[in-house]
């Protein structure tokens, strides 16, 4: 039992720190809009979403992924948790997207506006509330 409650300690670190940076990384690329290409900011804005995605979120989706599955070892696939996997691999291909925004950024070939990025950015929320209320209430 001690190891099932370390494992889910850790996926909830780890799912917590993947979800910061799937809050805040959209919010980046909000304010990356409004500066001019190749300036000091421009620069500065690649740098912190490239670190974000590399040193904590990429880290951090892995993590949560290997502890989820190893809590499946030990409580076993119920219903519900089919239900919430399929709201995981949503954020998982949020987090996707997100990476091959970074990419447009870092190639100036970014053709979305900040409006778009403040849009986005409630995705993440949204699916949030979904999954807590999945692992919650359990349906089914």
């Amino acid at each position: 039992m001690i190891i099932y409650n370390i494992t889910k300690i850790i996926h909830l670190i780890a799912m917590i720190s993947w979800m910061v940076g799937l809050f805040y990384l959209p919010r980046l690329y909000v304010y990356h809009c409004t500066v001019k290409k190749d300036s000091d900011c421009d620069k500065t804005f690649q740098i912190m979403e490239r670190k974000l995605l590399k040193i904590i979120m990429n880290p951090a989706m892995i993590i949560t992924f290997i502890s989820g599955l190893y809590l499946i070892s030990f409580i076993g696939f119920a219903p519900w948790l089919h239900f919430k996997l399929v709201f995981v691999l949503f954020l998982a291909a949020f987090h996707g997207y997100l990476s091959s925004v970074r990419k447009k950024f870092a190639n100036h070939s970014n053709l979305k506006s900040d409006k778009f990025y403040r849009i986005i950015n409630e995705i993440p929320t949204i699916l949030l509330i979904i999954i807590i209320s999945i692992v919650v209430f359990k349906p089914f």
